[in-house]
């Protein structure tokens, strides 16, 4: 069974606080502070009507992340891409079909608030995939989504409604979609821009060399592939309350086409391309 949605990514800083005004200064709403399974790792998220985006840190004083550090050596930015899976059972007989791995379901759950830790838990169950290149790949299927997806957190100053997209710079655009089709079960497909991308019901991501990738944000940020570079985010207005949002707070954007473009430097290490909802 092929992944159903992209589920959301994860953006890795070495301070939570920092990164978290960041993005509520783009105009997000963003969940209480709340502690993975092992108490080093910190999040906040952004939750979206489609799939969200994690906000991660090492926070556990005097105990730090192994790799978190890791992936921050390279770079601060998106390192997480975790897609939906509708059943794990039938996933995992997937992947073993496809004979590359040995597949094993993990079952995880946390704490919604940090200041309130005998109140709701999400729970998960988790496949980890290899580890690629491009960043870590995980599947999921959430056990109890109203915990996360709480209206009072689906509203956001900027009026996203969804994660649509994430973009990645690579040399080989062919190798590196085959790589992700095998391990989210979702065809290929070419890419508008040139390069080529996975094809989910919700949620698409794209696999672009440097030419294709100036199509969809020009003058972007010089960057060693593969990395993740941006994202498209939509809103429900047409763009124009975050057009508000980022003039009202003085922070630089470029429009292109249809898009609002927001530098990697004001979201932690990605580039956001705001579009209006077909």
């Amino acid at each position: 069974m092929r992944a159903s949605a992209l589920d959301h990514v994860g953006v890795v800083t070495r301070d939570l606080a920092v990164l978290a005004q960041q993005y509520e200064q783009l105009g997000f709403t963003l969940t209480p502070f709340a502690r993975q399974t092992d108490g080093r790792i910190g999040n906040r998220c952004a939750m979206l009507q489609q799939g969200y985006v994690e906000l991660l840190s090492a926070v556990a004083s005097g105990a730090g992340s192994a790799t978190l550090d890791r992936l921050l050596a390279r770079h601060g930015g998106v390192h997480i891409l975790a897609f939906t899976m509708p059943d794990e059972q039938r996933a995992i007989t997937r992947l073993r079909r496809g004979g590359s791995i040995d597949p094993a379901i993990m079952h995880m759950e946390r704490a919604f608030d940090d200041g309130d830790p005998t109140g709701l838990r999400a729970r998960f169950a988790i496949i980890q995939l290899p580890e690629q290149p491009e960043g870590r790949v995980n599947l999921v299927r959430h056990l109890m989504p109203e915990v996360l997806w709480q209206e009072q957190f689906l509203r956001h100053a900027n009026n996203a409604v969804a994660l649509a997209e994430v973009m990645i710079l690579v040399r080989d655009p062919a190798d590196a979609a085959a790589r992700f089709s095998r391990l989210a079960g979702c065809p290929v497909v070419p890419d508008p821009a040139g390069g080529f991308a996975l094809d989910a019901p919700l949620g698409r991501v794209r696999f672009l060399a440097a030419a294709a990738l100036s199509a969809v944000f020009p003058d972007h940020d010089v960057a060693e592939p593969p990395r993740v570079v941006g994202l498209t985010v939509q809103t429900s207005d047409g763009n124009r309350s975050i057009g508000g949002v980022l003039a009202e707070r003085g922070i630089g954007c470029r429009r292109h086409g249809n898009a609002l473009l927001v530098s990697a430097a004001a979201a932690g290490g990605v580039a956001l391309r705001f579009v209006p909802a077909a």
